[in-house]
């Protein structure tokens, strides 16, 4: 099989650390040279022109609609929305109907998304059958089947007894169990978080101390029983130092953000637009400083999309009656080069965030640009403007809160194993 190689490239390792422009050689869909070497005799040589290469991003927390909501998304529109986006590496949410909670269920999407899919797909599997937070799952048997992981999402197993139970059995396993930190009883039914603006435009609203009460009390029963754990989204700055404690007391813990969180806040509710209905609700402008300061830090480890489809109608709704949720594949990747167009955090920072630490907590090999690594790649101008159009979109579901906004940074081409599953005009 004939290498390619490409050259003239801003390389962005987050595994090394370093920004540099350089040369990668792929073949037979790994990584077998990069930096300042030269391509191999007989290669297929690709100018990147002074683009950016980096890791495929591994986007953590996505809803598929398959099974039972076909219709918002499927592993085939999900994929090619990935593939735009620079993801190469889906993990999938088991919040579908039924819930991923057998490992019959989880076989089957399993293979339905890898005949679906251009980019790859692994899944989480649901904590307890149903997503009721009644009964453990089999999580033995859905390890065995393939499951990364174990959530019920945004369903909060409200009864602790249960949940301890869950986290020493997962604990035995060496299995990593995915909280939503929020308090289930102050959050039902809200839209927004309290403040002076919520309360203003009438909105039924949660104190960002909910976060912190349902953080605080899954990080309790993890220092119980030894667990394993990873809060979806930490959102708020009252999380912040009993995240920070748990990492210092030796917990096994981490932590991870949704890209809107960290790019919009409460104010971008004013005009009502249900779009931006998201659970958590947007937060302040301090909070959304904050979680940012903490992603620079690596406090909180991971920066995703949360992609969660809804259909129009839906969302055309009262704004706290509209279900919530925003996609974000396809716009993850330039909604993200917002914090490195604000110097907040740099493309190494970023990439970190957006794809070695979720690879790395998950077990994967991927996310890394280091010799033998597999071939993920995105090629991305980070520079590029552009007008978002949903309705260009590749998802199904087109219900972004970025929609008309002016944006920074394209991806130009994406590779799962050294194959191109995105991008033209890239000549030899």
């Amino acid at each position: 099989m004939v290498a390619t190689a490409f050259v003239n490239a801003r390389l962005i390792d987050p595994e090394a650390g370093t920004d540099g422009t350089g040369t990668l050689v792929v073949e037979r869909g790994r990584i077998r040279a990069q930096g300042a070497v030269a391509p191999p005799p007989g290669a297929r040589i690709v100018d990147c022109a002074g683009l950016c290469l980096a890791p495929g991003i591994v986007d953590w927390g996505v809803k598929i609609g398959e099974p039972g909501e076909r219709h918002r998304e499927s592993f085939r529109s999900a994929g090619l929305a990935a593939a735009a986006g620079g993801v190469t590496t889906i993990i999938a949410r088991p919040d579908t109907l039924p819930a991923i909670d057998t490992p019959e269920t989880l076989e089957f999407v399993t293979r339905r998304a890898a005949e679906a899919s251009p980019v790859a797909i692994r899944h989480m599997a649901a904590l307890t059958r149903g997503r009721e937070g009644r009964e453990m799952t089999e999580i033995g048997f859905l390890r065995d089947a393939g499951a990364l992981a174990f959530t019920d999402a945004d369903h909060v197993t409200a009864d602790a007894r249960i949940l301890a139970r869950c986290l020493t059995y997962a604990r035995g396993l060496g299995a990593l169990v995915v909280g939503h930190p929020q308090e289930p009883a102050l959050s039902r039914g809200a839209a927004a978080t309290s403040g002076k603006f919520a309360a203003l435009r009438g909105l039924p609203a949660v104190s960002a101390m909910a976060e912190r009460i349902g953080l605080e009390r899954d990080l309790a029963l993890v220092e119980m029983t030894g667990a394993r754990y990873h809060a979806d989204q930490i959102t708020t700055a009252a999380a912040l130092p009993a995240l920070r404690r748990a990492k210092a007391a030796g917990l096994d813990v981490s932590a991870g953000v949704s890209v809107h969180h960290v790019t919009l806040n409460e104010f971008d509710l004013g005009d009502y637009r249900t779009f931006f209905r998201l659970t958590p609700p947007l937060r302040a402008e301090d909070d959304r400083k904050a979680v940012v300061a903490a992603l620079a830090e690596g406090l909180i480890e991971v920066l995703c999309s949360m992609h969660t489809p809804a259909d129009e109608e839906s969302k055309r709704l009262p704004f706290a009656e509209a279900a919530p949720g925003a996609v974000g594949l396809e716009t993850l990747l330039p909604a993200a080069l917002r914090l490195w167009h604000s110097g907040d955090l740099t493309l190494v920072q970023l990439f970190r965030a957006l794809a070695l630490n979720p690879a790395r907590r998950l077990g994967l090999p991927v996310g890394r640009l280091a010799v033998g690594a597999p071939a993920d790649l995105v090629l991305f101008d980070p520079d590029a403007p552009f007008v978002l159009d949903r309705f260009a979109l590749r998802s199904k579901s087109r219900n972004t809160p970025f929609d008309g906004a002016r944006m920074q940074g394209r991806v130009r081409a994406t590779f799962v194993a050294g194959r191109q599953v995105f991008g033209e005009g890239l000549h030899a």
